[in-house]
């Protein structure tokens, strides 16, 4: 089933329940002097008919719980997510190196998540830290992003990449005088405690100019992070050999269903990476799910998909 698909009948399914839920009570007000009150379904038993009426109630009860779950209170539980991996090419003296992602602020006039996120990203203590795109969901959130931007440090650096949305939204001097590597099409060597970090960045441009980027980096010095925004390069990355592919752009779907997941991703793989750690090949893909939500006539809401901050944890392996 495609995303579309999904989403129209979700939808489908939610607006009818809360239309018969609609019609219910207005048939019960409406003979709500009379006794015994004529059935709803008439066409059914007395037992049939009230099972069905309660099914709905429940339906409707249930539903509303959920909107108002999605609206006034997912949105703003930032969950911490750890992911631990290994390499053999991170030395044994360097200890476990903690990269910290985020991305996708979505920020907007009235800070939501952005200053919580701060306090959270320092207390993770990261030797590296990631921002993968879309800061802005109006020109107004300029100040919020930037604030937190301006908060993050990290002793081995602090790189970013832009995102689809930062090419929509006006956000004059958004990096400007901060202490971070904007990378778009170009790389940046840092060394952990002896192990050598390749941070490798690219905005929005897509295939061509990755493997351009690949080619005048030149051979790997050691562990490689690929920073894009979308996930669309994995199967690239895995040929050139990309240890760590951090992507945002899918928000983890914003809102999911318990079993089937994201209902919509907006993405060119759709649900294949929708969220999460992915391995394809020698690459480790990770999908962040963001720390904002969708600009525009989007629902400014969330459901069984709560903002995110990642930490990887990673530690040596021994070669095979």
């Amino acid at each position: 089933m495609s995303e579309l698909v999904a989403a129209q009948a979700f939808l489908a399914a939610v607006a009818a329940v809360f239309y018969i839920e609609a019609r219910l009570l207005l048939h019960a007000w409406l003979h709500r002097r009379e006794k015994p009150r004529p059935r709803f379904w008439t066409s059914l038993s007395e037992a049939a008919s009230r099972r069905l009426c309660l099914f709905f109630h429940a339906a409707a009860a249930l539903g509303a719980g959920c909107v108002l779950y999605g609206f006034l209170l997912e949105p703003s539980w930032i969950e911490v997510k750890t992911v631990r991996l290994s390499s053999p090419k991170i030395a044994r003296a360097s200890g476990t190196i903690r990269i910290v992602q985020i991305s996708d602020f979505h920020s907007e006039a009235k800070p939501r998540n952005e200053p919580r996120a701060a306090g959270i990203v320092d207390s993770l203590k990261p030797d590296i830290i990631a921002v993968t795109g879309d800061y802005l969901n109006t020109p107004e959130g300029l100040p919020a992003a930037r604030r937190l931007l301006s908060s993050l440090h990290a002793p081995y650096g602090v790189f970013c990449v832009r995102g689809n949305y930062d090419l929509m939204v006006p956000a004059p001097g958004l990096f400007d005088g901060l202490p971070l590597q904007h990378l778009d099409r170009r790389a940046a060597l840092t060394d952990v405690r002896g192990t050598k970090v390749r941070v490798l960045g690219l905005d929005l441009e897509s295939s061509p100019y990755f493997k351009r980027l690949m080619a005048s980096s030149g051979p790997s010095p050691g562990y490689d992070i690929l920073l894009h925004h979308f996930s669309d390069l994995v199967y690239e990355a895995d040929e050139a050999g990309i240890d760590l592919y951090l992507s945002g752009h899918t928000h983890g779907g914003q809102i999911r269903l318990p079993l089937y997941g994201a209902l919509v991703t907006l993405a060119t793989f759709g649900k294949r990476f929708e969220n999460g750690l992915y391995q394809v090949g020698r690459t480790a893909l990770y999908v962040n799910r963001g720390l904002g939500m969708e600009g525009g006539l989007a629902p400014r809401a969330r459901f069984l998909c709560r903002p995110e901050i990642t930490v990887f944890e990673i530690s040596t392996a021994e070669n095979p």
